[in-house]
C-alpha cells in the first residue's frame, strides 16, 4: 500500500523521494512546492564538508545554540548525516555558489554555510528537488489539501481530503511549522500549524511548543512586510547600530553580531525600546546588492539601497522550534502517522535553532522518514491536567496574529501569557478544527508553565535559566508532561 506524504517543501519532496524507493507515494499539497518556507530560506545550508571542518565540530555548535537542550543521538545524526545529504543534493543537480565555498554564520566556528542564488538558498533546493520528484514514476501528486487523518483501531490509515480520501499504510506530515499564528513574521501566510494540528485530533504528543526563534534582522519599514534580512550579511560583516549609529552587540556578548539568534534578537528588541531604532549597516560588503539580491530587493521595495543605506531592522517570528514529538525515525505517538522538517520535534534544535540548520534538517529527517520500517514511534504518559480547554474556540486569524504579536513575541511574562489565553479561547464554540488558535493557545500554555528563560524562550519575570527545567515539555489531548534533555533516551520502547 502507499505512503502519503502531506506537504512539498524541502521536508516533504525529500521523504517522497525517499519513501518511492519502497513502494508508491501520493504527494498532497494544494500547490505543490510554492509557498513553502523552503521558497523563502535566504539563509543555506549548514554541513561541515569544509578542509579542517568536521561533524563533531558542527554538532557542538549546534548543541551550544541548543541551550541545554538538544538531543545529542539527534544532533549526532543531523551533523553526520549533512554531508551526505550534500552530497546527493549535487547528484540530484543542485549547483551551490563559488563551487562550493562554505560562508560563516551567527553560532558556527567554522565556515560551512553552502548558498545557491547569494540569497536564494531554498528556491534553488526547492527547484532541484521538484524536478528530482517530477521525474519519480511512483510519486504521484494531488494538488488538495489534508483536512483530517483517517484512523482505524489507534492507527492512522489514510488522509482526508477536500474532495477525497486517501488510503495508506502511514501518512508523513511535512506541512511546515507555525509562525504564521504572528502578524510580523518572515515565513509564508499559510503556515498556521495545519499539520499540529491534524496530529493533535488523533492524540499524538506535541512538545517544545514555548520555543519561538525570532529572527533579529527583518525589514522594519511601516508598511512593509517584515523582509527577511539573511544572517549571511552579518557573517559577511554587517553589523548592528542604535538610532545613534552606535555598535552595541559587544555589550550582550562578546561574538558580537554573530551572538546564537536569541541573543541577537533580545537585545535589538532592548535596543529598540531604548534609542527608537535599530539599523542593519551592510555598507562595507563589497558587491552587497549582486551577493545578496533579495534582500537588496526587498530593501529596494521599500525606498532603501541596501549599498548605500543602513536597514531599519527589528525581530521577527522566524521558525517554529516545537511541533509533533517523534523518534530518530519520524515516528509520532500514533502508530501510522510520521512527520518530518518544522512541523516536527526530533530534539536537534532544542530551545533555540542553529542558522541554517533548518533545510538540512528537513533533509536528513526527511530522508529518515522517507525509509523508517514500520514500527513502535515514542510513548508519552501525561501527568498533570490540561489546565483549559481541549480545543480553543474559533478565534479569528487577524485576532490570533494580534494576541501573538502582543504576548507571544521575544520577551514574555506570565500577565501577558495569561492575557493571551483568554483572548484565544474567545470567538465561538469549539467546534472543528481551528489551527492557528489552537497551537497558539498551547504555546502560551507552554509558556505560562515554564518558569524561566532559555533559548528562544524568555520571560521578564523569570529571567534565568533554572536547571530543573532542563526538559521538554510535552503535550497531548490527555494533558502535561516532561522528558529529559536527552529525550531519544527517554523514548525508546
Amino acid at each position: 500500500m502507499q505512503t502519503v506524504v502531506v506537504g512539498a517543501g524541502a521536508a516533504g519532496l525529500w521523504a517522497a523521494l525517499h519513501a518511492a524507493s519502497i513502494g508508491p507515494v501520493t504527494l498532497v499539497a494544494p500547490d505543490p512546492a510554492a509557498g513553502s518556507s523552503t521558497a523563502l530560506a535566504q539563509g543555506g545550508i549548514a554541513a561541515a564538508v569544509a578542509e579542517g571542518d568536521a561533524p563533531s565540530a558542527h554538532a557542538e555548535d549546534t548543541m551550544a545554540a541548543g541551550a541545554g537542550l538538544c538531543d545529542p543521538r539527534a544532533v549526532d545524526a543531523l551533523t553526520t548525516e549533512a554531508p551526505l545529504a550534500i552530497e546527493e543534493l549535487r547528484r540530484r543537480g543542485m549547483v551551490f555558489d563559488e563551487g562550493g565555498a562554505p560562508t560563516l554564520e551567527g553560532g558556527h566556528r567554522a565556515r560551512r554555510v553552502l548558498h545557491a542564488g547569494g540569497d536564494a538558498t531554498g528556491r534553488a533546493i526547492l527547484r532541484a528537488l521538484v524536478a528530482s520528484a517530477r521525474e519519480e514514476r511512483r510519486i504521484h501528486w494531488r494538488p488538495e489539501r489534508a483536512v483530517a487523518l483517517l484512523v482505524d483501531r489507534g492507527r492512522v490509515r489514510g488522509v482526508r481530503l477536500e474532495r477525497s480520501e486517501l488510503e495508506s499504510w502511514r501518512v508523513i506530515l511535512a506541512t511546515g511549522g507555525a509562525t504564521g499564528i504572528f502578524g510580523r513574521r518572515t515565513g509564508p501566510d499559510r503556515a498556521t500549524g495545519e499539520g499540529m494540528a491534524l496530529a493533535w485530533d488523533v492524540g499524538a504528543a506535541l512538545a517544545d511548543l514555548e520555543f519561538v526563534q525570532f529572527h533579529p534582522t527583518a525589514l522594519d519599514v511601516s508598511g512593509q512586510p517584515a523582509r527577511l534580512l539573511t544572517e549571511a550579511l552579518r557573517g559577511e560583516g554587517a553589523v548592528l547600530l542604535d538610532a545613534g549609529g552606535e555598535r552595541f552587540m559587544a555589550r550582550f556578548d562578546p561574538r558580537g553580531e554573530l551572538a546564537p539568534r536569541d541573543v541577537v534578537a533580545r537585545a535589538i528588541a532592548l535596543v529598540r525600546d531604548e534609542t527608537g531604532k535599530v539599523y542593519l549597516d551592510a555598507i562595507s560588503i563589497p558587491n552587497v546588492a549582486a551577493r545578496f539580491p533579495t534582500v537588496a530587493a526587498s530593501c529596494a521595495a521599500a525606498g532603501l539601497d541596501l549599498a548605500h543605506d543602513p536597514i531599519p531592522v527589528a525581530p521577527a517570528a522566524h521558525y517554529f522550534t516545537g511541533g509533533i514529538l517523534t523518534d530518530l525515525e519520524g515516528r509520532s505517538t500514533v502508530p501510522g502517522l510520521l512527520a518530518c522538517g518544522e512541523v516536527a520535534c526530533i530534539g536537534v534544535h532544542g530551545a533555540n535553532r542553529l542558522a541554517s540548520n533548518s533545510l538540512l534538517e528537513a533533509l536528513v529527517f526527511g530522508r529518515r522518514a522517507g525509509l523508517a520500517p514500520d514500527g513502535r514511534g515514542p510513548s508519552v504518559t501525561p501527568t498533570e491536567p490540561l489546565g483549559g480547554p481541549p480545543r480553543p474556540g474559533r478565534a479569528p486569524l487577524e485576532r490570533v496574529r494580534g494576541a501573538a504579536d502582543r504576548y507571544l513575541g521575544v520577551r514574555r511574562s506570565a500577565e501577558g501569557l495569561d492575557a493571551a489565553r483568554s483572548v484565544l479561547i474567545v470567538g465561538g464554540p469549539a467546534d472543528g478544527t481551528n489551527a492557528p488558535a489552537l497551537v497558539a493557545w498551547l504555546l502560551a500554555a507552554a509558556a505560562r508553565r515554564r518558569e524561566e528563560s532559555r533559548g528562544g524562550h524568555f520571560r521578564v519575570d523569570f529571567p534565568r535559566t533554572v536547571d530543573a527545567w532542563a526538559v521538554h515539555q510535552v503535550v497531548t489531548r490527555e494533558g502535561w508532561g516532561k522528558l529529559p534533555a536527552a529525550m531519544q533516551a527517554a523514548l525508546e520502547p
